[in-house]
């Protein structure tokens, strides 16, 4: 059985992405630091609760994980937001460790099984890395950063059969806007559900060897977002 890897797997973009590979028969191992709000029960569903901004922790993880790994999706992030003078140091280094290093260090752990089993790398990115982030330039720079290397890695690595999919979406209806100022509307137009990139996934999955879809943006079909009240 063909295994894949989520991190960020309890919620939003990396519970669809689960519910997806196991539908795919591929045994999952799920990466996150807390499961109570993930409610999948599956044989092929391994949970593993890893802090991902802990280097010792993700090391931990190269002995928990089967040789027939085929799929790495790194997906899971943090934002921060607001001008650059207000954010803490504790937030800078907790977007760039979970952003930026963590995908790294995965991605460097298991490159050789993945070249070995012809697998992809989806890095889950943001339109942020494509375009100025406005009161969120280290939230942008570290998406910026996992893009630019994702896109290193497939030329470095493509003559091993290795694909990476930079998966670049604008916002998207998750949690991630929980304690944020700002969130998605209710206008359906607006947002897009995790399901949708979930079945991208799925899509480029069934493509087909011969092809690479290397870097990918989504936006809903209306720019429309609220602001909240923070205290």
């Amino acid at each position: 059985m063909q295994s894949a890897i989520v991190t960020g797997a309890s919620r939003g973009i990396g519970e669809a992405c689960v519910k997806s590979l196991l539908k795919k028969g591929y045994r999952v191992f799920a990466i996150a630091r807390d499961f109570s709000t993930l409610q999948i029960e599956n044989e092929n569903l391994i949970k593993i609760e890893t802090d991902l901004t802990d280097s010792k922790e993700i090391l931990s993880l190269s002995k928990k994980i089967d040789k027939n790994l085929k799929i790495l999706i790194n997906n899971a992030g943090i934002g921060h937001f607001g001008i650059h003078e207000d954010i803490s140091f504790e937030q800078i280094e907790e977007m760039i460790d979970l952003n930026l290093k963590a995908p790294i260090l995965l991605s460097k752990m298991f490159l050789k099984t993945l070249k070995k089993n012809g697998g992809y790398i989806f890095n889950i990115n943001s339109i942020s890395a494509i375009k100025p982030a406005f009161f969120g330039a280290v939230y942008g720079a570290t998406k910026a950063g996992l893009r630019h290397f994702g896109k290193s890695i497939f030329y470095e690595g493509r003559k091993n059969n290795i694909k990476v999919v930079n998966i670049n979406p604008d916002i998207t209806k998750t949690s991630f806007f929980k304690n944020l100022n700002f969130s998605y509307s209710e206008d359906p137009n607006s947002y897009i559900e995790p399901a949708q990139i979930a079945k991208l996934i799925e899509n480029i999955l069934d493509l087909g060897d011969n092809i690479v879809i290397t870097d990918i943006t989504i936006e809903p079909q209306k720019f429309k977002i609220i602001k909240k009240n923070i205290k």
